[in-house]
C-alpha cells in the first residue's frame, strides 16, 4: 500500500511538470484584424519572439513589431500599441494550451 502511494505522488509530480514544460507561451493578436503579432517569450532566438531583436515581430525596424517605436503596434501615441496607455485597440495576449 505504501509504494502504491509514492508511486501515485511520484505520477502526479511527473504529469505536473509534462504540463508546465509543454505549454506554449502567450502570443499577441490584433484584436480588430486577428492578425499574428508574435509570441510573448524571452528567448532572443525564437524567430517569432518579441524578444528577438533581428525577428519580424521584435526588431525595432518591423512594421509588425511591438519594438518599433514609430509603427503601427509600437509607437507611443497608436490606438494599436500596448505602449500606449489610452490605446482602445491594443493588441490581446492570448495563452495556448498545447496539452
Amino acid at each position: 500500500m505504501y509504494l502504491f502511494f509514492q508511486l501515485s505522488l511520484l505520477l502526479c509530480a511527473m504529469l505536473i511538470i509534462s504540463i508546465t514544460t509543454f505549454a506554449a507561451p502567450p502570443i499577441l493578436v490584433d484584436q480588430a484584424t486577428g492578425k499574428y503579432l508574435g509570441t510573448l517569450s524571452s528567448n532572443q532566438y525564437d524567430p517569432n519572439s518579441t524578444s528577438n531583436p533581428y525577428g519580424e515581430y521584435g526588431s525595432q525596424y518591423s512594421s509588425d513589431s511591438i519594438n518599433n517605436p514609430y509603427g503601427k503596434y509600437g509607437s507611443e501615441y497608436s490606438n494599436d500599441s500596448p505602449n500606449n496607455p489610452y490605446a482602445t485597440n491594443a493588441p490581446a495576449i492570448i495563452q495556448q494550451n498545447n496539452y
